[in-house]
């Protein structure tokens, strides 16, 4: 049966439609129910974030071997997270007087907003000694912070940690004389909550706002930009709800990062997905009295690019449970969950709700039941021809611009971020480390830990004395809980030997997040093995370089396997070879031309040091999996239109039909992710920035002139091995003439 025939067919039919109509209240009413009881989960996600990212390593990394001994060394059920407080000012008597009287009211000092006090939170028998600095001007305060103790959210569902910090800071700023910042890995961490903190609130808001904003333009219509919206809010309270779910219950793992870009995610896809079935269902409105036929039409016709399209994003981020890293494999599943969610919802709740609304939701441009189509005129009319005219200059030019912008990418940094210039700002505890630095050695109160056996301890003592790196290493003494460091006649107790392994704290003079201190670890490692095979070089700065391994691991594998995988799909929907070789290959080279534009951004723009190290990965995967949906979403047009017109007509009609509805997608989505420039870490906004422009470029360069002028040169060999490969585009030209089109 042709396209025209089944035309004739729905419209010969007798209209009865209560039936559709019922099953789209019922729908509606369905889903309803689902959000009703979804909703309040999602809004609960910050509280099951885990954002201690050293706790992602994988098992045979050596910090995480070394950290299973480390549990050792301290109370056995007490895992230990140290809060520094830094005060900047005179150490004499009577400010370490001063500092002292501080002490001994902090446990006391209540949590805001809580019952609890900061005391309800220390480590069991910590002691809290302050500790002068050599030159004069600072004093150190440990806070040993109990992390099971912070585990457990407080009444309102906020994360703990940054709520104690909080209560620390307001209590330290009230000492005389002393400027003070909370640092270390408890202060850092607590910033780190903080800046995640408004990801369900204001992060959400401000993307609903952009977005309701590029509807009002797309549509021109007070009403019709409201239903899409409604129904991405629906997928993604649906898919909050899920993850909250699977986090609470340790099946998945949260953290910061990946709630973010699951609301932006969801926000974005399923809003591409409406733009895409709203378009198709009111250019069927001009060719159907009945709005249910017409969205029978409409959803035969997008369901396939729509499923297409969400499958090669959800392998894309399935792929990622290849990684190292706990981190990146829970976002596969976590935004999996949410683009399988904005599937369902928009293939099922949105429908309903366009059908049962009627035309009138149009307004003030209703679609009338008159065959016209008014996308077959206008600029991407334009683009056609010009494609059509002189496809060779257009690809060549548009794959030059993108080559020379790839040439860029080799330079960008992506050796990784230290905590410090994780954040855009300066919060407290990174003013607090450099205070720290001026006073103390750089590492200090964050030793990189040594475990050795017992009769290799001199030895190891000895290798890292003479270290270049290392300012002093001691070993720990078995000193008893209750006795102040520092008091007399601590020298006398022997070294702590737990299991036989003892611990050496060695202090790095370099802060110990930095760059420069991770640089120090291979060499480290090599020293210490040489002296001990059996050592292990631990603590958090050894965790981040073992994490920057993990990140090239990562990259090396999941790339290639993410490209096989979605050629697999490219080529099962397209029933080509050809085709998703150029797809994969042009979307590559886009993916390439971003991360050059980001190397010069992210350098003489933003100023920043450099890029996270999972930023490749994740950049990759975002920008090719949702850039090959606009070329999915374009190619399934101009192989239907291929099969009446021929492969070179199809291609010019593909283009035009197919450019107002996803050059709009193509923003929606890219206004999604900026919004995560909003939030004051590097990593999320050199993400925001780098998906942003790569789906733009995607959409105006190659989806629009570089893919098309191609497939226009290569003609029908784009469709090998399919029988379609071997048609005659001229012949099938002469296929009846009418715009009209049934499925695409």
């Amino acid at each position: 049966m042709t396209q025209l025939d089944e035309v004739q067919k729905i419209s010969r039919k007798k209209p009865s439609h209560r039936k559709p109509l019922v099953i789209a209240l019922l729908v509606i009413i369905g889903w309803f129910g689902v959000g009703g009881a979804a909703g309040p989960l999602f809004g609960k996600l910050t509280s099951v974030q885990k954002n201690d990212s050293t706790g992602f390593l994988p098992s045979s990394a050596e910090s995480t071997k070394a950290s299973e001994i480390a549990t050792k060394f301290t109370a056995a059920d007490t895992k230990l997270l140290p809060a520094l407080v830094i005060f900047s000012g005179t150490a004499d008597a009577q400010g370490i007087a001063s500092v002292s009287a501080f002490v001994q009211k902090l446990t006391e000092a209540k949590v805001p907003d809580t019952t609890k006090t900061v005391g309800d939170y220390l480590a069991d028998g910590a002691q809290l000694i302050p500790v002068p600095s050599k030159d004069g001007k600072g004093i150190l305060l440990s806070v040993p912070l109990d992390n099971d103790k912070l585990a457990v959210p407080l009444a309102n569902n906020k994360p703990a940690l940054p709520e104690v910090v909080a209560a620390i800071r307001i209590a330290a700023d009230t000492v005389p004389g002393f400027e003070s910042h909370v640092t270390g890995i408890g202060g850092i961490l607590a910033d780190l909550f903080g800046s995640f903190g408004s990801i369900d609130t204001d992060l959400l808001l401000i993307t609903l706002l952009v977005v309701g904003i590029i509807l009002i333009i797309v549509y021109r219509s007070p009403v019709l930009w409201f239903i899409p919206l409604f129904a991405a809010v629906m997928a993604l309270s649906v898919g909050g709800g899920i993850v909250y779910l699977l986090a609470k219950n340790d099946t998945i793992a949260l953290d910061g990062q990946s709630q973010g870009i699951l609301s932006v995610l969801v926000i974005g896809a399923a809003t591409d997905y409406a733009l895409l079935l709203i378009a198709r269902y009111r250019e069927e409105l001009h060719h159907f009295d009945s709005r249910v036929d017409a969205m029978k039409v409409a959803l035969k016709g997008v369901i396939e690019p729509i499923v297409a399209s969400g499958l090669t994003v959800i392998a894309g981020l399935l792929v990622l449970g290849l990684s190292d890293l706990k981190s990146v494999r829970s976002l596969g599943p976590v935004a999996a969950i949410g683009i399988l969610s904005a599937q369902l919802v928009m293939l099922t709740l949105l429908p309903a709700i366009l059908v049962l609304c009627g035309r009138w939701i149009f307004w003030p441009k209703v679609p009338r039941h008159d065959d016209v189509d008014d996308r077959l005129s206008g600029i991407w009319s334009k683009v056609s021809d010009s494609v059509g005219r002189s496809p060779r200059r257009v690809w060549v030019g548009s794959g030059l611009l993108l080559v020379i912008s790839a040439g860029f990418a080799f330079q960008l940094n992506t050796s990784g971020l230290s905590q410090t210039e994780a954040f855009t700002g300066k919060p407290d505890s990174v003013v607090g480390l450099t205070k720290l630095s001026e006073h103390f050695p750089a590492g200090s109160g964050d030793p990189t830990l040594v475990y050795v056996p017992v009769a290799d301890t001199a030895k190891v003592i000895d290798i890292l004395d003479s270290f270049d790196g290392v300012d002093s290493a001691t070993v720990t003494l078995d000193v008893p809980t209750d006795m102040p460091m520092g008091s007399p006649g601590i020298g006398d107790y022997g070294v702590k030997v737990i299991d036989g392994w003892t611990q050496i704290q060695a202090i790095l003079d370099q802060p110990a997040d930095s760059i420069a201190a991770q640089n120090y670890i291979p060499a480290m490692r090599e020293a210490v093995h040489a002296a001990s095979a059996t050592a292990l070089v631990g603590g958090s700065t050894a965790a981040n370089y073992d994490i920057q391994v993990a990140n090239l691991h990562d990259r090396n594998l999941i790339i290639p396997v993410a490209l096989l995988v979605i050629g697999i799909i490219l080529a099962l929907l397209l029933r080509s070879l050809v085709a998703p070789l150029l797809l994969i290959a042009t979307t590559v080279l886009s993916f390439g031309a971003t991360l050059g534009i980001c190397h010069l951004v992210f350098t003489h723009v933003f100023k920043f040091a450099g890029t996270d190290g999972a930023f490749p990965l994740f950049a990759f995967v975002f920008l090719v999996a949702l850039g090959i949906d606009y070329n999915i979403f374009l190619m399934t047009r101009i192989r239907e239109e291929a099969k009446r017109l021929g492969t070179r007509e199809g291609i010019l009609k593909g283009v035009t039909v197919t450019g107002g509805v996803i050059t709009s997608a193509g923003i929606v989505l890219a206004a999604t992710f900026a919004v995560l420039a909003t939030l004051p870490l590097v990593f999320l906004v050199e993400l925001g920035f780098a998906v942003a422009f790569g789906v733009l470029l995607d959409t105006i360069i190659v989806r629009s002139l570089l893919v098309p002028a191609l497939s226009y040169e290569m003609n029908a060999k784009v469709w090998w091995p399919s029988a379609l490969s071997k048609a005659d585009a001229t012949s099938e030209a002469e296929a009846p003439d009418t715009d009209r089109v049934i499925e695409g």
